[in-house]
């Protein structure tokens, strides 16, 4: 393996991890060795966004096997209603750890259901 490689096999690997925290389902414990991204502290509601639906087309690829293109706009709508449904509290806890809380996270799995897509759990 080639040293321009393992920098592009890291951030995959971290892309992945996110995205198991970002969608809904699970635990709200703390994940164990997981460092959520500083750069979610100062992010913007239209990154957080784009975070989240990218966390879901990763995460709805693998439950079903279907192309991350083909999961764009459900994803998107996920996305959307997650963050809109999200009170400021949910949003620094987000911000804060790299999941959704308890709170958060029934209010995730409503746009789940309502997205038409696949719960992890």
């Amino acid at each position: 393996m080639t040293m321009r490689r393992l920098p592009l096999l890291i951030a995959t690997g971290l892309i992945a991890i996110g995205a198991t925290a970002a969608l809904a389902g699970g635990s709200s414990a703390p994940f164990q060795q997981y460092e959520p991204d500083p750069a979610l502290k100062t992010a913007t509601k239209a990154n957080l966004e784009g975070r989240v639906r990218h966390a879901c087309t990763i995460v709805q690829a693998r439950l079903t096997s279907a192309p991350e293109a083909a999961l764009e706009r459900p994803c998107g709508c996920y996305a959307k209603q997650t963050l809109r449904s999200l009170d400021e509290s949910e949003v620094e806890a987000y911000r804060a750890t790299g999941y959704f809380n308890d709170s958060a996270r029934a209010k995730a799995l409503a746009a789940l259901d309502s997205c038409k897509l696949q719960r992890p759990i």
